[in-house]
């Protein structure tokens, strides 16, 4: 079995971002040479996720919109008593979950028609890194 790591960081402009990395997963799993295996996409942060879902605008706002309401930007969370300001970034990403699994076959990501991969920035503006790890033959 083979593995290939590679590293992207991430500073957005923006305290929430969604940022679609699918050509980033490809060009990985291609530098790889792996043809039969699974990529790994792991965001190596607590307030931020990954997740796989269509790159259309309106399902993107639907996303943020649903992930405000359920872990709305603001109240007094027990976690702010920290000093920060972040707890519904924290409570996002367990909604969206910080990784995915994707299958590789004959060479490709082997997903859906409409299926994007996307890096979801809960608490931006700062550096933040994602791993993507191809592993297989």
């Amino acid at each position: 079995m083979k593995f290939h790591t590679e590293y992207l960081h991430f500073n957005t402009k923006k305290r929430r971002e969604y940022i679609n990395i699918t050509y980033e997963v490809e060009k990985a799993l291609e530098k790889s040479g792996i043809k039969e295996g699974m990529v790994l996409v792991s965001a190596a942060h607590i307030t931020a996720g990954v997740y796989i879902n269509d790159a259309e605008d309106g399902i993107i706002k639907d996303i943020d919109d649903m992930l405000e309401r359920l872990a709305p930007t603001g109240p007094d969370y027990r976690h702010h008593r920290t000093g920060e300001d972040n707890g519904d970034a924290h409570l996002k990403n367990i909604l969206v979950g910080h990784q995915v699994i994707i299958p590789v076959t004959n060479g490709r990501l082997d997903v859906g028609p409409w299926q994007q991969v996307y890096y979801a920035e809960f608490d931006g503006q700062r550096r933040k890194k994602l791993i993507i790890k191809v592993m297989g033959e």
